[in-house]
């Protein structure tokens, strides 16, 4: 089953799922509706009679300062980042009992570091872990598994798409993962669960360094986020696809890994 809002990008990707001998079935979806997450899972279940794993990977992304961030933008990205993933979890929990399955959240390096310009979506990286690590006590003893991935900054059109309240061009902060390799490290947990996997060694270190030394961490995150994630001026405000997809641009990764640099990360 796969799910998003872009009905003509989902349908790209089934089609390619199945050229490769697979099987695979687009169901438009916006994960911030609850009743469009119960049919989704109802569907899974209709088509496949159980669910054996159920990945919640939707995001959405935004820049910009606390004070300038509207409104409908922090809510929104709470809605889709946090609020998808929770009725995702408690749309597939029951069919999750029934078949002992696994159950992965897609949270981020973010989940355990702050950020400046980026609250939004920090508070809701965050707020994913929490959960995750609530529900995985819960279910102990269940036979259902929860697993949390902490992908690195990852080569995808996430920044090009961002809601952008800066005047700046948003670029992801290096070094960079490929998608493939979140994927594959997804597709391992589904396989092998463990609690929680970091994807990306190089950013994977910034979680002890903010454990042993704060005060360095806030001077380089601070760096970081205002001379390699924000670049040039005069950029006019956008919602980016915060509230409506631009499905000409869905694309696998953003291409930022081709662009040159002294921080690819392969």
């Amino acid at each position: 089953m796969l799910a998003a809002r872009s009905a003509s990008s989902l349908d790209e990707v089934a089609a390619e799922c199945r050229s490769l001998g697979g099987e695979a079935i687009a169901v438009p979806t916006d994960v911030a509706d609850p009743d469009q997450i119960s049919l989704l899972a109802a569907t899974a279940i209709e088509r496949f009679t159980s669910i054996r794993g159920w990945v919640s990977a939707a995001g959405v992304y935004a820049a910009g300062s606390v004070e300038e961030t509207p409104d409908r933008i922090f809510r929104r990205v709470l809605e889709v980042n946090l609020l998808g993933q929770v009725y995702g979890a408690r749309a597939a929990l029951p069919a999750l009992r029934r078949t002992r399955g696994t159950l992965v959240l897609l949270g981020s390096v973010f989940s355990r570091v702050p950020a400046p310009m980026v609250s939004a979506y920090v508070a809701s990286k965050h707020a994913v872990l929490g959960f995750a690590e609530c529900l995985r006590l819960e279910l102990l003893g269940s036979g259902v598994r929860v697993c949390t991935i902490l992908p690195s900054t990852t080569d995808t059109p996430i920044y090009i798409h961002a809601a952008n309240r800066t005047g700046r061009v948003v670029h992801p902060m290096p070094p960079l993962v490929s998608p493939d390799r979140v994927a594959a490290a997804i597709v391992r947990r589904l396989e092998h669960p463990r609690p929680t996997t970091v994807v990306g060694r190089t950013q994977g270190l910034v979680i002890p360094l903010r454990l042993l030394a704060r005060p360095l961490y806030d001077r380089l995150i601070v760096a970081g986020m205002m001379h390699l994630g924000l670049r040039a001026d005069g950029i006019p405000d956008s919602d980016g696809t915060v509230f409506e997809p631009d499905p000409a641009s869905n694309t696998v990764d953003g291409g930022w890994r081709q662009r040159g640099g002294p921080s690819n990360e392969q």
